[in-house]
């Protein structure tokens, strides 16, 4: 049986599971084809950048679950799981995913909203009389 690595990608609320096996490069995400999965473009690409910079995208299959969130969390959570896992898999390719920051969990979330406004940032508008 082939090697199984497994790796976890977080994202806004979102948290993607991700196992990595040798193969053709296939991407399944939660059991759907990852074009099927992430309709827009810009996502596969996302979700493709590591494979991409360390030249790996024909060497991988990749089995992901996500849970939580919108379709762009999902994917950048898609992302930073193959990202851990291919450390995980070739310590020496560390160099290039951590300069491309694909290693770092991107921790911005939504603000909060503020008591007495209209949002987190946005106050109800002034009248002086």
């Amino acid at each position: 049986m082939a090697e199984v690595t497994t790796a976890t990608g977080k994202r806004k609320s979102s948290i993607a599971r991700v196992r990595l096996t040798a193969g053709t490069g296939q991407i399944i995400v939660n059991g759907r084809a990852c074009e099927e999965y992430f309709p827009r473009i810009v996502l596969n690409n996302i979700v493709r950048q590591p494979l991409v910079d360390t030249d790996t995208i024909t060497t991988y299959d990749i089995h992901a679950n996500i849970c939580g969130g919108g379709t762009s969390g999902q994917a950048g959570a898609l992302r930073h799981g193959i990202a851990r896992a291919l450390e995980k898999i070739d310590p020496a390719r560390r160099l290039t995913l951590k300069k491309a920051g694909y290693l770092t969990r991107d921790a911005r979330r939504k603000e909060r909203k503020k008591y007495g406004q209209k949002g987190a940032r946005a106050r109800f508008q002034f009248s002086k009389r």
